[in-house]
């Protein structure tokens, strides 16, 4: 288990987790706003950023999100008590293999991914033979912005972390990951892998790829340059995500297909039913229908409000 400074192994972690060396692998907007909270929370005694490129070396250390940072994994990886995988999901296993020699007995490993299911499976065992833990999370935190100059310490305040542990997950490292996001001002919330992936699916998948159908609707050049002029503020909070990396998103889609393939069926259920509604000229079950959908995402705007 990590080295706490203020503790021993066994201390009930009810304030910030405090941890000898944090390491942050991949150093974006996700990474980047990492090392930003945890230098500015004092989580870490170190806080190392490993990057792929020389030229990010500067850029990160220019921005102070992490104390060191480095091209080298050896160098990341070893002592490192918590390991934060911030890279694309289809890259975060053959990453680990690659310096899986490196991890010392009792360093948990975990990552901010998209989906779980495939990648807790892979690497609960795997990090598991060398004595160190993995468990899955995943920030519910972002922006249309990428790179480490997006990076802000505030990004997780407030925000839903979800905690994947699978079904040989060390309790203690589960413990240890769960109050990190706490430490980092994250409401955390564990759930299995498989539910993890069905809800993400629906609430933020889903909603990603109807903003990319959306501006590809209504952006093609074949309705002319009038249909963009008229395009106003309704169109550009829709269309938004639409903006989102096109590589971060094939891979989260690959993923995660079978719950984004039954989370379409059930749109296009929702969207088939309105066309009934809209042929028959129902007002009153458009007006329902409507009326429904606005309680909806008020109650959970407001969920105060009597």
């Amino acid at each position: 288990m990590p080295t706490l400074l203020d503790s021993e192994r066994h201390h009930r972690f009810n304030e910030a987790v405090q941890l000898g060396k944090l390491t942050i692998v991949g150093a974006g907007l996700i990474g980047g706003s990492l090392g930003l909270a945890a230098r500015e929370r004092q989580l870490a005694k170190q806080v190392t950023a490993l990057v792929r490129r020389p030229e990010s070396v500067e850029q990160c250390q220019s921005l102070k999100i992490a104390q060191e940072v480095t091209i080298d994994a050896t160098d990341a990886i070893a002592d490192a008590d918590l390991i934060v995988l911030c890279t694309p999901v289809a890259s975060m296993v053959d990453l680990v293999k690659g310096w899986l020699s490196n991890l010392k007995v009792g360093a948990v490993v975990t990552d901010v991914g998209s989906t779980k299911r495939d990648l807790v499976n892979e690497l609960t065992p795997v990090i598991g033979e060398t004595g160190a833990h993995f468990v899955g999370s995943h920030p519910m935190a972002g922006s249309a912005q990428t790179g480490p100059s997006a990076a802000r310490a505030d990004l997780f305040e407030g925000a839903v972390c979800v905690v994947t542990p699978g079904s040989g997950t060390d309790s203690s490292a589960l413990q240890i990951v769960n109050q990190f996001w706490k430490s980092l001002g994250s409401q955390a919330i564990v759930t299995s892998v498989d539910e993890h992936d069905q809800l993400v699916a629906r609430c933020s998948q889903l909603p990603h790829l109807l903003s990319s159908v959306l501006a590809k609707i209504v952006l093609s050049p074949r309705h002319g340059e009038l249909q963009r002029q008229l395009c106003a503020t309704g169109f550009k909070d829709m269309s938004r995500l639409a903006s989102g990396s096109p590589v971060m998103w094939r891979d989260i889609v690959a993923s995660n297909g079978e719950a984004i393939l039954g989370v379409i069926d059930e749109f296009t259920e929702e969207l088939e039913q309105l066309k009934g509604m809209i042929k028959a000229n129902s007002k009153e079950d458009i007006k329902s229908w409507l009326s429904e959908s606005k309680q909806l995402r008020d109650e959970w705007q407001n969920p105060d409000t009597d």
